[in-house]
């Protein structure tokens, strides 16, 4: 159920980091049978990976981790803004880091969404992005090996013809 909180859900005009009007705490989903396909399809990571153990389940953990539905590459990190630590706690950090580290030469990161908030995860280091609203490009900068070596979040721009602008919750929302 922490889904039904921490991602945004455009089609019930749901922002992210607040619970959604349909949630019934402690039961799930008030429509469940008719909610909106964007929902139906999702599922996070920890239903999909049988070797993410019972302290990874998002009401535990306090997140949701999911993977990015444009960039394979990418896993994303929603986070419950009434805890913006948890996913620094152990063993999660470490679990993170080390997804990281096994998928660095293929450019693999994680991208942490708190709220607003945005921070990426590299191969050497956490990249604070700040706040990210409305229209943005994200630039990425792989080293020569193909390592992510570096990520920054642009308002866009005419002269930046080969990225396009992204709405800024388009990362913090349901991956299929």
């Amino acid at each position: 159920m922490m889904c039904c909180k921490v991602l945004l859900i455009k089609e019930l005009e749901k922002p992210s980091g607040h619970w959604c009007r349909h949630a019934v705490i402690g039961k799930g989903c008030g429509i469940y049978e008719d909610r909106p396909p964007v929902c139906q399809k999702f599922h996070c990571q920890w239903i999909r990976d049988p070797g993410l153990g019972p302290e990874w389940k998002p009401e535990k953990a306090k997140f949701v981790l999911y993977p990015d539905r444009e960039t394979e590459e990418v896993f994303n990190v929603a986070v419950d803004p009434a805890f913006p630590d948890a996913w620094t706690k152990p063993p999660f950090f470490a679990a993170i880091k080390n997804w990281v580290l096994e998928g660095a030469e293929r450019g693999r990161y994680v991208m942490v969404h708190i709220g607003k908030r945005w921070i990426a995860v590299l191969p050497d280091r956490t990249v604070e992005l700040g706040n990210v609203e409305d229209e943005f490009v994200l630039m990425r900068e792989r080293g020569p090996t193909g390592r992510m070596i570096g990520v920054q979040v642009k308002p866009p721009s005419p002269a930046t013809p080969t990225a396009a602008p992204v709405q800024a919750d388009s990362r913090n929302r349901m991956g299929n």
